[in-house]
């Protein structure tokens, strides 16, 4: 058979590479080195610039330590400092991948042209830009890049698994690092609906918390020999406490100890408790529950941590399968990858209906937007003097608040907006999540400024007077949103995080505070332009004070969340709102209004999307774009 026949899939993970030929009659089989099924990812750049991989990095190592780059892929942004040396990341990551292709080459007996990378889910465009890079710099053809998590579930559809299309399955892949993806099956593949990432949820953190159990504290060996020896004897170990009840470990430069299997399982639980917990956020952010899901499916090096099954179904409520050579998984189903849909020349997508609680979330808005406007309109007061002298007079807040609340509407809308252009657009790329939610925020950010002009246009015309004043008060107070949503699409379009809760919730705007100043406002309204009759004018003006309570409360529900502190703001400003009640003043109180749905976007932005808090502060907070893929240990 010839080489050219053979397909080459590898995984590159942050502890060791993994590599798999596969051939079109079905067979497939993973490449060994140096009598091990995998490479270790280890890179060793000698004084003469000889960079080394595998047994011999290590081996290189034992003279001079502070010259090895244990995880070469993790040098991305740049060089990478070895002896006071600048080392271009690309030639350290791409040396694994040529030893790698040589081995391959070596076993097919001639050239692999068909070469699979696999990559974490979390990958953005900038890391996905650099490791076809890395693989140009050893050689290879342009390599085609899967997500770690669609090989996977590949993979277990090769092996048999029944997956109706529509079904969803968690893929939590285990390696130095954890990354947890949601995946639903469509028609044409498997879509990535939210992935979470942390690096330090993995074997590296084992191995370091099972390294200072054993040394208790004491330094390595003064010439330095001691770390990558005991690095390999604690991993050695690591994997033989897991048939065994205990090991003796042999220590660089101190007397061997024992190490068993209670040592392993309390350095595992802190890792496998962060791994449960990402499960239980990555099911969120795709805005699902474990009762919507088909199964949760471990693979990577460190899928047999002890009680990682135990942890996640606790949390989850679903007993987690561990795949069967589970450090292979992803590099077996990356060289069959779309090979059960290659017929499929269309990608379909689903237009989703919102449920009622995102029905609201968008309902409410738009129709107070509607209602205030309306109320302007019919509530202006006109002046036409021997008509020679116009005016009118409007409630400029009033006008305002409509244009916020339609931009608010529209915003919530954004998933569904984005869904309907993905289902008609030929770009591959606005059908992945995140350009459908990006690409919705835009449209949506689109259309809400459009309505905002249109009822500026549309009052202009109707009262006959000049537009630029109805511009000014329906776009200028809007600007700071859409600044705020423009940055929340390009976190979407550049998968760098998805919040906790998903996009729909993310991008829903509070329908407690649009209710209550949207009452607060048409009620200061009515006082500003009702008949002042007699017998009324009490009436009116308990109603005008009532209104900007109302509105006052309701800025306030913008501004904060926990209860504790809106009880505590609500009543000085509710106060002071109620007292300025005027026609002079409703504009400031409209801009207000404006400032503070600016300042919740703002503050959204910052602790769901920039700086999230983690669930458990003891815990560190998902890094999305720091996920490792299966083949590290």
């Amino acid at each position: 058979m010839r080489a050219g026949d053979t397909r080459l899939s590898i995984d590159c993970g942050g502890a060791s590479t993994v590599a798999v030929l596969a051939w079109v009659d079905g067979r497939a089989s993973a490449l060994s080195f140096d009598g091990l099924p995998y490479l270790p990812s280890a890179v060793y750049v000698g004084p003469d610039g000889e960079v080394r991989t595998g047994q011999r990095a290590w081996q290189a190592a034992v003279e001079q330590p502070s010259r090895l780059i244990p995880s070469p892929r993790r040098a991305v942004d740049g060089d990478v400092t070895v002896d006071s040396n600048a080392v271009e990341g690309l030639v350290l990551a791409a040396a694994p991948l040529r030893t790698v292709v040589a081995e391959a080459e070596r076993v097919a007996g001639g050239p692999v042209r068909d070469v699979r990378l696999v990559v974490p889910a979390g990958w953005g465009p900038r890391r996905r830009t650099w490791m076809r890079q890395a693989a140009h710099r050893a050689g290879l053809a342009q390599p085609r890049l899967v997500e770690a998590p669609v090989a996977v579930a590949e993979y277990l559809l090769t092996t048999g698994l029944q997956l109706p299309v529509g079904a969803f399955i968690v893929v939590c892949d285990v390696g130095a690092g954890a990354e947890v993806t949601v995946l639903r099956r469509g028609p044409a593949g498997f879509e990535v609906l939210s992935t979470l990432a942390d690096p330090a949820a993995g074997g590296t953190t084992v191995d370091l918390a099972l390294t200072a159990a054993l040394t208790s504290g004491r330094d390595a060996p003064a010439d330095g020999l001691g770390d990558w020896a005991t690095a390999q004897s604690i991993r050695a170990a690591k994997e033989t406490l897991g048939a065994h009840p205990a090991v003796t470990v042999p220590l660089a430069g101190q007397a061997p100890v024992i190490a068993t299997n209670a040592m392993l399982v309390e350095a595992t639980l802190p890792v496998v408790r962060r791994v449960a917990e990402l499960v239980e956020e990555t099911i969120a952010a795709a805005e699902l529950s474990a009762s919507d899901l088909a199964g949760i499916y471990c693979v990577g090096g460190s899928a047999h941590l002890p009680h990682l099954d135990t942890v996640v179904a606790e949390r989850t409520g679903i007993n987690p399968t561990v795949v069967p050579e589970p450090q292979l998984v992803a590099a077996r189903g990356a060289a069959d990858a779309g090979a059960a849909h290659a017929a499929a020349a269309v990608v379909v997508v689903e237009v989703p209906v919102p449920p009622v609680r995102r029905a609201v979330a968008i309902a409410v808005p738009g129709f107070a937007s509607l209602a205030l406007i309306w109320q302007v309109l019919l509530t202006a007061e006109q002046h036409n003097l021997l008509n020679v002298y116009r005016s009118v007079q409007l409630n400029w807040g009033e006008f305002t608040m409509a244009a916020v609340f339609a931009l608010l509407a529209c915003l919530a809308a954004g998933t569904v907006l984005g869904s309907l252009i993905a289902a008609r657009s030929p770009t591959p790329g606005t059908r992945t999540e995140g350009g459908k939610v990006s690409i919705g925020i835009l449209a949506a950010v689109s259309l809400g400024a459009a309505i905002a002009g249109l009822y500026a246009v549309v009052t202009s015309q109707y009262f006959g007077e000049p537009v630029g004043p109805f511009l000014k008060w329906a776009l200028w107070p809007i600007v700071p949103i859409v600044v705020m949503a423009v940055a929340m699409a390009v976190v979407a379009a550049r998968q760098w995080r998805a919040p906790h809760g998903g996009w729909s919730a993310l991008l829903a705007a509070p329908t407690g505070s649009i209710v209550t100043a949207a009452l607060g406002m048409g009620l200061i309204q009515y006082s500003l332009t009702a008949d002042r009759w007699p017998d009324r004018l009490l009436f009116i003006d308990i109603a005008g004070r009532v209104g900007g309570l109302l509105l006052g409360v309701g800025l306030v529900m913008a501004l904060v969340a926990p209860l504790m502190f809106r009880l505590i703001l609500s009543a000085p400003v509710a106060v002071i709102s109620a007292a300025i009640v005027s026609r002079q003043a409703a504009g400031i109180l409209g801009v207000s209004y404006a400032v503070a749905v600016a300042m919740w976007w703002a503050a959204r932005l910052w602790t769901r999307i920039i700086r999230p808090t983690p669930a458990d502060p003891t815990t560190p907070a998902p890094a999305a774009q720091a996920g490792t893929s299966g083949g590290g240990t």
